[in-house]
């Protein structure tokens, strides 16, 4: 609490009086992180010790619908049925939502809400309503604030999924061409970085693990994956999150280490 928390939590204290405007920050780390549990208690410790209301919100929630994603794996690689890299997102309306969460104009909103357990976005009724204006929105997800590669960092294959299912790089160089596009200005809108560092990439495939495992206990929808699915799955995600394991250090405001054990070893403000 003291070393992590409530230094953050002044963090964004401070970030928010400098104008006394809805602050967004970005809150990124690869899967299983921690990133919904630190945001939930950023929250508590944001309305407790300094009255400031705060919206939570994922990328995950922002997922095309399972309708949308066959759609393009129709038109432009398989590969985009599976959810989860940049260009599965509705990124208009996620821009939408966080141009009108800061908008001095703000109209009260729903924000969508996704289902990982059947793959799909929840009904309307099931959405997060945001009836004012909040003064923080923790913005959380495993890509936000990644940024593109150069073009020539693409032509090598990463791993088995990218060597024999996207051969002619369709699919690498599409997500790639949407974070230099359509994700750069939305997270142009974030006031302030926190990246959760992981040791190494192994780690994603060991935590998404707990993860699915969770899914597995409260017996969740059908679409739960067993170890050799998550194996595939987390393929998806390597290029991107090493990517990331590279630059969001230098570039983050705030980079939190997370140990072998998950537990949060260290903090730097840059």
């Amino acid at each position: 609490l003291n070393r992590f928390y409530l230094p953050i939590s002044k963090m964004i204290k401070d970030e928010y009086e400098k104008k006394k405007k809805t602050k967004i920050i970005g809150l990124t780390g690869g899967q299983g992180t921690g990133k919904s549990t630190i945001s939930i208690i950023l929250k508590i410790i944001l309305k407790e010790t300094y009255n400031l209301e705060t919206v939570i919100f994922s990328i995950d929630d922002f997922y095309k619908t399972l309708n949308e994603r066959e759609t393009m794996s129709k038109k432009i690689s398989d590969l985009f049925l599976t959810r989860g890299v940049p260009g599965t997102h509705d990124t208009k309306m996620l821009f939408q939502c966080i141009k009108n969460l800061k908008n001095n104009n703000f109209k009260k909103m729903n924000i969508p809400k996704f289902d990982k357990s059947i793959d799909n976005r929840l009904s309307k009724s099931n959405w997060l309503q945001v009836k004012k204006k909040p003064n923080i929105v923790i913005f959380e997800g495993w890509c936000v604030g990644a940024s593109a590669q150069k073009n020539k960092d693409l032509i090598s294959p990463i791993n088995k999924l990218e060597k024999y299912k996207d051969k002619k790089k369709i699919w690498r160089q599409k997500v790639n061409l949407k974070l230099r596009k359509d994700y750069k200005k939305i997270f142009d809108l974030i006031d302030k970085l926190i990246f959760l560092k992981i040791p190494s990439f192994k780690y994603v495939f060991k935590w998404r693990l707990l993860q699915e495992k969770k899914l597995r206990i409260t017996g969740k929808g059908n679409k739960i994956m067993n170890d050799k699915q998550i194996e595939n799955f987390v393929m998806y995600y390597e290029r991107i999150t090493k990517h990331m394991l590279k630059t969001l250090p230098k570039i983050a405001d705030t980079v939190i280490r997370i140990d072998e054990k998950h537990r949060l070893k260290s903090i730097k403000f840059n």
